[in-house]
């Protein structure tokens, strides 16, 4: 729905209270019809070809719809005042950073021997004597190797999120008011990895549907080229273009088959700079649109006629520039991270030190304006 806004394929005035209104129920409405057809798929593609029992898979259908409603409704009391931020985005948050605490304390026992997390692993070897495999280890695994890799490409998001051109304006409105307009390497957020990550899992949700009812034996010349899984692991793709969609996880697997790796990389960056460029055009960050908001937020950029066609066209000089870059990078660091095994997953990892950094700026901008008012109302807030 913000999509079809921001294109302004539906027109709403957000001025007007009934036309918020009806954007609201239609978005709510949608969300309704979206949860009710991704559990069906998602049941179904994951847990259908291992359950004979019809009214299992129903009770778990209706599972996911309940979860997904609950989120829902938490979401929106989060926006409604009652937390910081958006829900969907501390859910996102929570989920990854649980990854990561199972990966570095789960003390569950794995497949080599020893425990799942990388802390129990670590002070098990040591006190057996035996640090031969300290480093890595085999089977997805948590490793060292996993948890050094995580710090380093967190610390590389936190300098990306860093990198930035800044435009000055000035305050047409409170006279003597300057600062700088930022358009950060990341312009795109994390909005693209969002959408890729959904379109993948639904490419690979249909694709074991498709395979469980058309081609369970794999004897399909067509369906092979589409889709492969192994039919002891109904989850395990082992071919097709389904097969290149999905990472190797871990560097023991994708040394074995170096192809799936590059193929996959080579698709995130693809799929993740569309995302980017739809996002900009639709989601209403493109250079025509920024620089309508610096108007509407009575700012202008000296030098500058303070009028909407200079503005956009200096704009234009930085943003698709800039989109092309960070989108490039996101899928880069998503898929490389992914292939390399970070604790959480690529896309986990660039979702939540994104989110973590929207919180810290958000806290810091709510500060700002406690101490200085007149910036909130510069910013358009009441």
């Amino acid at each position: 729905m913000q999509l079809l806004r921001g294109s302004e394929i539906l027109k709403f005035d957000f001025k007007k209270p009934e036309e918020r209104g009806i954007f609201q129920t239609a978005t709510k409405l949608v969300t309704y019809i979206v949860i009710v057809a991704e559990s069906a798929v998602y049941g179904y593609a994951v847990y259908g070809p291992g359950i004979t029992e019809p009214h299992v898979l129903y009770i778990l259908i209706g599972q996911l719809m309940g979860a997904s409603v609950i989120i829902m409704f938490l979401d929106e009391t989060i926006q409604k005042g009652w937390g910081l931020g958006s829900g969907i985005s501390l859910f996102i948050m929570a989920g990854v950073a649980q990854q990561i605490l199972w990966s570095l304390l789960s003390p569950l026992p794995a497949g080599d021997g020893f425990t799942i997390g990388v802390i129990p692993f670590v002070t098990e070897s040591i006190m057996a004597g035996d640090i031969s495999d300290i480093f890595f280890r085999y089977n997805q695994l948590p490793s060292i190797f996993g948890l050094l890799l995580t710090a380093g490409i967190m610390l590389i998001l936190v300098f990306t999120q860093g990198v930035k051109i800044e435009i000055p304006i000035v305050s047409t409105k409170y006279r003597g008011f300057s600062a700088v307009y930022p358009i950060k390497m990341m312009y795109v957020s994390n909005i693209p990895v969002i959408l890729a990550s959904a379109l993948t899992a639904n490419v690979v949700f249909m694709g074991q549907m498709l395979w469980a009812n058309l081609n369970p034996q794999n004897n399909s010349t067509f369906l092979n080229f589409l889709v492969q899984f192994d039919p002891t692991s109904p989850s395990t793709p082992i071919g097709g273009l389904v097969y290149y969609m999905t990472p190797p996880r871990g560097l023991d697997i994708a040394v074995l088959d170096p192809m799936r790796a590059v193929g996959y990389v080579i698709f995130m960056i693809i799929i993740v700079v569309i995302f980017g460029k739809l996002w900009v055009e639709l989601g209403g960050l493109s250079p025509k649109s920024a620089a309508k908001n610096l108007l509407d937020a009575d700012v202008q950029i000296p030098g500058f006629r303070r009028s909407k066609q200079p503005i956009e066209n200096l704009l234009n000089k930085y943003i698709p520039s800039v989109t092309l870059l960070g989108s490039m990078i996101l899928g880069l660091i998503a898929g490389v991270s992914d292939v390399l095994g970070v604790f959480g997953s690529g896309i986990g990892i660039l979702l939540m030190v994104d989110i973590l950094i929207n919180y810290y700026n958000q806290l810091i901008r709510e500060q700002v304006e406690i101490v200085m008012p007149r910036l909130g109302a510069l910013l358009g807030r009441k």
